[in-house]
């Protein structure tokens, strides 16, 4: 079930009604609720998968509840391995088995062996790289004692599948948002009202901007052998806004559908394309990956402690296997060691830290400095999308190839070049709001709070306008859904 669909706009209000009316003042109904609404919501797409989250629900809270019985360290270390083995199996099977089957095939054939061999039709399951993610924090954090293990069986099914955020996130911890299914819950009309506004600004991010680049970023991709430098940059742009309108829409509608049952999920986008440096551009973005790979897999291989020889290992790790998890293709390796290479002089230099806060904090513009870091940034992180948005390698680097050349400074040589500049309109429009709002949790946050009554649901329906007049015909589905 997409969120800019018919169905969840039917499905949402039915489930609040329910939630809130029936449910009331009953923690066990509303938790109960929230399980069955989630395997509708995920069954909605393929009821066969069910099994796979319930069966993935039933392992972890069982090995939560040994492990915290057991004070033997092998026993532990047997059940904790055992929950990885069997998490990161389903993965492996259903998102790397025909990837890792081709290139032993493709080895093979390199020194003049050919095995014959068919790929499975393998369907990947929707979610599965969150979800999995999600439950092996639970497991992990309880083998380090950080976190007691739950007896409630159905608070902690509710948290594996909770359907705002099951299928693309936030990933979150058990420590954050489990202990929320312990608590009541009563109906807060404010915090109602902050989830529908950024429930709005998610749709806009997904509907005006991205569903729209998409239209030509896929015209450009498509053809790019056949056109001019300038338009290849505009495809790389184009995609750079999309990705970001896509999945950073995703997240503001999750968190904002949560805050409507009376739940915070954390911030999974903080502005990103504001960065000064790769380093920070990774503090803003895909915030909970990027924070779960740095706690679970970055600072157990040593982090940023130890020789520079260890400091370059840990950092090509940490990004390609980001890059890995984004899926099963060569691409997606090479988009994150990109990434490995651009960050890796902050590291060294110790210079990975120098921007924390916002730019240009508490000012209306940025310096020229910080202007000019950002343009680099951006640029940096636009020729990495390449990589991720190409079919193939040799497609990234030719497009690259052909990207700067002479022809970079002509004019624009695709059709409907006019939608275009209407669409880079609207791009500089939602940048200046992003920019105005940058600050806050997510960009209208506070804008038009203190404003009149009248002048602020101008604002709100000229937004609501601008989802109807620019929506596609044909319900697109969010990029990551493939992750």
């Amino acid at each position: 079930m997409l969120f800019n669909s018919i169905d969840f706009a039917v499905f949402l209000p039915i489930v609040f009604a329910l939630y809130w009316g029936i449910g009331g003042k009953h923690l066990k109904f509303q938790n109960l609720l929230i399980v069955a609404a989630s395997y509708l919501f995920y069954g909605w797409w393929d009821w066969r998968f069910l099994f796979l989250i319930a069966f993935s629900t039933i392992i972890d809270y069982t090995i939560g509840l040994l492990l915290v019985q057991k004070n033997n360290l092998l026993q532990r270390k047997t059940l904790l391995w055992l929950s990885i083995s069997i998490n990161l199996g389903f993965l492996g099977f259903f998102k790397y088995f025909n990837f890792f089957q081709e290139n032993f095939i493709d080895a093979f054939s390199f020194f003049g062996t050919k095995i014959n061999a068919s790929s499975l039709q393998i369907i990947l399951p929707v979610g599965i790289s969150f979800y999995t993610f999600q439950t092996l924090s639970y497991t992990i954090d309880i083998y380090k004692r950080t976190l007691e293990p739950t007896k409630n069986f159905i608070a902690f099914s509710a948290f594996v599948c909770f359907f705002p955020q099951l299928v693309a996130g936030p990933i979150e911890r058990a420590t954050q948002l489990l202990p929320q299914f312990y608590t009541q819950r009563t109906f807060e009309y404010q915090k109602a009202t902050d989830g529908l506004r950024q429930i709005l600004w998610g749709l806009f991010k997904k509907v005006v901007i991205a569903d729209n680049c998409a239209l030509f970023v896929n015209q450009i991709f498509d053809h790019y052998d056949t056109l001019n430098g300038s338009s290849l940059a505009l495809g790389a742009i184009l995609f750079s806004f999309q990705i970001y309108g896509d999945f950073s829409g995703y997240s503001d509608i999750a968190i904002g559908t949560s805050r409507l049952f009376g739940f915070h999920l954390s911030k999974n986008f903080a502005h990103p394309y504001f960065s000064r440096d790769m380093a920070e551009f990774w503090r803003r973005w895909h915030i909970s990956l990027s924070t779960w790979f740095r706690d679970y897999l970055y600072i157990p291989l040593g982090g940023s402690r130890g020789s520079t020889l260890l400091k370059i290992r840990n950092t090509f790790i940490i990004f390609i296997v980001s890059g890995f998890w984004h899926g099963a293709n060569w691409t997606f390796i090479t988009w994150g060691t990109l990434h490995a290479i651009f960050f890796l002089p902050l590291l060294l230099t110790n210079n990975n830290r120098n921007h924390i806060s916002n730019v240009a904090d508490h000012k209306i513009l940025p310096s020229f400095k910080e202007f000019i870091s950002i343009i680099i940034t951006f640029g940096l992180t636009s020729i990495a999308w390449i990589f991720f948005r190409a079919k193939s390698l040799p497609q990234a680097f030719n497009y690259i190839l052909n990207l700067f050349t002479t022809s970079l400074l002509a004019p624009f040589d695709f059709a409907e070049v006019p939608k275009a500049l209407v669409l880079l309109l609207l791009i500089g429009i939602f940048i200046t709001i992003e920019w105005i709002g940058r600050q806050n949790e997510y960009a209208i946050e506070k804008i038009g709070i203190t404003w009149k009554k009248p002048l602020r649901w101008l604002f709100y329906t000229v937004v609501i306008f601008a989802i109807g007049m620019f929506m596609q015909t044909q319900e697109t589905p969010f990029i990551y859904f493939q992750f």
